[in-house]
């Protein structure tokens, strides 16, 4: 008995250290819709993780609308809304792109461009989002720390022509990195 309780003893240590530790490093940021009068109802969470390729971007989505959207980190840690030219702006205080570089050109997550230019989110017809996407230009879930990451209500074609910043409009959710 004591041989057998030993063998389960040493298979659950090793299947524990294959698996690998829990990593302080992760961060999990609740998204929330974004309103003018401020964030609304949780539409899930991202886990963001250390990669040797990049930091990953775990999505657990629900509530959004089907297609392709702008996916970004934005340069403030606020999802809360500012006022613009007499009009509301859904998480306005959270800025433009992260861009730390200066480089003033959206050019996708694989281009030199923003470093907040992150792979578009792509939602299914059930309004979820499940897939893990990475971003080859962060190298650490550190650098995003007091960031905002910001779903848009359009897609984004890495590009700022015709219409800047990809042309994914509207901000429709948001969260802040912790």
């Amino acid at each position: 008995m004591r041989l057998r309780t030993g063998c389960i003893l040493c298979a659950s240590l090793l299947a524990a250290a294959i698996a690998g530790p829990a990593r302080a490093a992760d961060s999990v940021v609740t998204i929330h819709r974004a309103t003018p009068d401020g964030s609304g109802d949780s539409l899930g969470t991202i886990v963001i993780a250390d990669s040797a390729g990049g930091a990953t971007f775990k999505l657990d989505l629900h509530g959004l609308p089907p297609g392709p959207h702008g996916f970004h980190v934005h340069e403030n840690g606020s999802c809360e809304p500012t006022i613009s030219g007499g009009n509301h702006v859904p998480a306005g205080a959270a800025g433009g792109h992260l861009d730390p570089d200066h480089t003033g050109m959206h050019a996708g997550p694989d281009g030199q461009g923003h470093l907040g230019d992150l792979p578009v989110l792509d939602v299914a017809a059930d309004g979820t989002a499940t897939q893990t996407l990475t971003a080859p230009h962060i190298k650490s879930v550190a650098a995003l720390k007091g960031h905002a990451l910001m779903i848009h209500a359009g897609g984004d074609n890495y590009s700022d022509s015709p219409v800047p910043l990809g042309g994914g409009g509207g901000r429709f959710a948001c969260g802040v990195v912790q």
